[in-house]
């Protein structure tokens, strides 16, 4: 649930590093939508605070390299390739750094029997979200990128409901009308 405020925690944090102004009625539209999604995915709750901190720092991480990024694009004027091509290395040396404590060594074992066209296509794929992403916040910001991931969302989840008779319950739809009446909002208001 706590993913949900992913757009909160962006708008807020690009108001901190002053690349967007502060605004009250964006603020309430994109509560609004992070409310919606979190309404919708409401389910039973066993709070852990090991997770609920692990979460909430997932959030606030993702947030502000979003925000980075788009610093990186608009206010440096670099090359939405060129950014990823400095940050990619990093981010993987990172991941490198911390798979063997998280995941054990059983990842790099695995590596021979997996074999070079799922590794590679697998890494294919990788990039090209990669180059999207970086593409959209170039285009855009860190706040689309993420309010497009809640359309996509919501599409999967009609998609599944319309073609597979997925079966949800009337607390999601209402979630999910909320926060497609946010986007909605959004997108009438210019996104200011």
């Amino acid at each position: 649930m706590l993913k949900a405020f992913v757009p909160v925690a962006i708008l807020l944090i690009s108001w901190a590093a002053r690349i967007q102004e502060p605004n009250r009625k964006l603020l309430l539209i994109v509560l609004m939508i992070s409310c919606g999604v979190a309404l919708a995915s409401h389910g039973e709750l066993h709070f852990h605070l090991g997770g609920f901190l692990v979460q909430a720092a997932a959030v606030v991480f993702e947030a502000s390299r979003l925000v980075l990024i788009q610093i990186i694009l608009h206010n440096l004027k670099m090359d939405p390739l060129v950014s990823l091509h400095y940050y990619a290395p990093v981010c993987a040396a990172i991941n490198l750094c911390i798979l063997p404590f998280t995941e054990g060594l059983a990842p790099f074992y695995a590596l021979s029997t997996l074999g070079p066209s799922i590794l590679f296509t697998n890494a294919l794929v990788a990039f090209l979200l990669n180059v999207a992403a970086v593409f959209l916040v170039g285009v855009g910001s860190g706040l689309i990128l993420t309010l497009a991931g809640v359309f996509k969302d919501i599409l999967l989840i009609t998609g599944s409901v319309a073609i597979f008779g997925s079966t949800i319950t009337p607390l999601q739809v209402f979630g999910y009308s909320i926060a497609l009446g946010g986007l909605v909002l959004f997108k009438t208001s210019g996104g200011k």
